[in-house]
């Protein structure tokens, strides 16, 4: 096989899929079985939540800030949840604003998936947009982007990879990958298989100037979502990559090349079993939490159908205003209700400019971990 020049723009990248032979691999057989299977469960799960869009946010938030952390995007859990209790007064800045962009993206792509049943470019691009908060597409054929060890540009480093190039190149490789994606009839392969081969292709491909790899990894839940195997985006797959983060490029750049997949899939498959037991383990503790909390307000003879418990759970810190409601129509309602709860030992109390916000401490605990 000849040598792979790096330097040169990758317009041999061939389309998908791959060799055939993998999909009968025993191996890949009882991995993707074994991810198959605990996708299922979490899907079950999350049908009998009473409140579904709590635990989207919750978990969506936490894959937000691993797959910023794997750009080298940092915050601490603490300025996050500060910073996204006053994100509606413009307070956020930094990585907790790169964060909150990613949640936003997913939450488009969601809404574009569940409106048109398939995966478009058009929404490939929305994704990117609300990441990236620009205005910018598919990255121009004359941009010479190319991917170095640390950084970008030409004084940083050694080149790593230089992808597809050329006038109509990255958008004939687009409308091949989506084709790939939505014809199941052209491509009959299952569709984890195919999520996890299209992965590797998108961010080959790096159709965008930056943030392909948020983007990428927000499509992989899409697509899981498109084919039904999960009802919402829940499933907490950056925090595998992240802790396996060298093994992960590793793995990518394997294939480029050498054509090597097998490693990939492995690696990939192993990263949804794994985030999808991890998922299902954090949705039943802020379950049974909330069910706790629940109890020890009618207990204590709290007005638990008017203070609508789940929105104590939305994020740890809670400002009187998130609880107003139909049925909580003031602040000083809330407050009053907030300040119950405190006395209980469920809630603490700090001051944040000007006003107090309520932390709950084993919300935190359970994301955290």
């Amino acid at each position: 096989m000849e040598a792979f020049d790096r330097t040169i723009p990758y317009n041999q990248l061939p389309p998908l899929p791959p060799a055939t032979d993998l999909y009968q691999d025993e191996d890949i057989v009882n991995k993707l079985m074994q991810a198959s299977r605990r996708l299922a469960e979490l899907k079950g799960l999350t049908s009998t939540l009473p409140n579904q869009s709590i635990f989207v946010n919750t978990i969506a938030l936490r894959e937000a800030k691993a797959s910023s952390a794997i750009e080298n995007i940092f915050t601490t859990d603490d300025e996050l949840y500060r910073s996204l209790s006053y994100q509606e007064d413009n307070y956020l800045d930094g990585p907790a604003k790169e964060i909150l962009h990613y949640r936003e993206a997913l939450w488009k792509g969601y809404q574009d998936i569940v409106a048109h049943k398939s995966m478009t470019l058009e929404t490939v691009i929305d994704v990117y947009r609300e990441v990236k908060r620009t205005n910018d597409g598919i990255r121009p054929y004359q941009a010479e982007v190319v991917i170095k060890k640390r950084g970008w540009g030409s004084l940083v480093a050694d080149t790593v990879y230089t992808p597809p190039r050329g006038k109509g190149v990255v958008e004939k490789k687009m409308a091949e990958l989506l084709e790939f994606l939505n014809d199941d009839v052209k491509f009959p392969i299952d569709s984890l298989l195919k999520m996890v081969m299209a992965h590797y292709q998108f961010e080959a491909i790096h159709p965008f100037r930056d943030g392909n790899g948020r983007t990428g990894r927000i499509l992989c839940i899409l697509y899981l979502i498109q084919k039904q195997l999960l009802d919402l985006p829940i499933l907490y797959l950056s925090a595998y990559i992240l802790q396996y983060k060298d093994e992960y490029y590793h793995r990518l750049n394997s294939i480029t090349g050498t054509l090597l997949w097998k490693p990939w899939i492995m690696y990939m498959l192993e990263a949804v079993s794994q985030t999808t037991e991890y998922t299902t383990d954090k949705i039943l503790r802020i379950k049974a939490l909330m069910e706790k909390t629940r109890t020890i307000m009618l207990e204590n003879k709290l007005p638990v159908a008017r203070m609508d418990v789940p929105k104590l759970f939305e994020q740890p810190y809670i400002r009187p205003k998130n609880l107003l409601s139909d049925k909580i129509k003031s602040i000083n309602t809330a407050k009053k209700y907030l300040t119950e709860l405190e006395s209980l030992g469920m809630l603490s109390k700090e001051k944040v400019g000007k006003e107090f916000i309520w932390f709950n401490t084993e919300l935190m605990s359970i994301l955290s971990d």
